[in-house]
């Protein structure tokens, strides 16, 4: 359990600091827009503040993202465990060991690598539902689930 309330940690890290950089691109972009200078050249101050909308659009985008993940890893109880793969399971295999809660990307835990997942992703697709035992193929490659936590 120890396990995966550290795995949940290090994913909620992950989105608070998507959330935090597309916070901080926002600001930047309306002190951009905010900068641009009304001058004889009209154009250029439109195109300016316009480069500095969609900066900012961009970056609402990114806060958005960085807050559907917290809402996904918000569902995960690191004290539930189940015998099949669910969202919130590590899944150790004979190729890595992974962990089904978002796309955050490699994890170390105590010099141990573990691959986030996503559920949606296709390899997460593949492992969800899936027991000790069961083997996938995945991008030609034969994965047998050797343990579920």
């Amino acid at each position: 359990m120890e396990l995966r309330k550290t795995l949940l940690d290090l994913c909620h890290a992950y989105a608070d600091a998507r959330i935090q950089a597309a916070r901080e691109a926002m600001q930047q972009a309306q002190q951009a827009a905010n900068m641009e200078e009304k001058s004889s050249a009209g154009d250029k101050y439109e195109t300016g503040r316009a480069m500095a909308q969609l900066e900012k659009e961009k970056a609402a985008v990114q806060l958005l993202e960085g807050n559907k993940l917290k809402e996904a890893l918000s569902k995960i109880n690191p004290e539930a465990s189940t015998p099949k793969v669910s969202l919130g399971s590590v899944v150790i295999t004979d190729k890595g060991n992974y962990y089904l809660a978002i796309g955050a990307g490699k994890l170390k835990v105590e010099e141990k690598e573990f691959l986030a997942l996503s559920p949606a992703s296709p390899l997460g697709m593949q492992l969800s539902g899936r027991s000790v035992g069961d083997k996938i193929t995945f991008q030609g490659n034969a994965i047998a689930i050797i343990s579920v936590i």
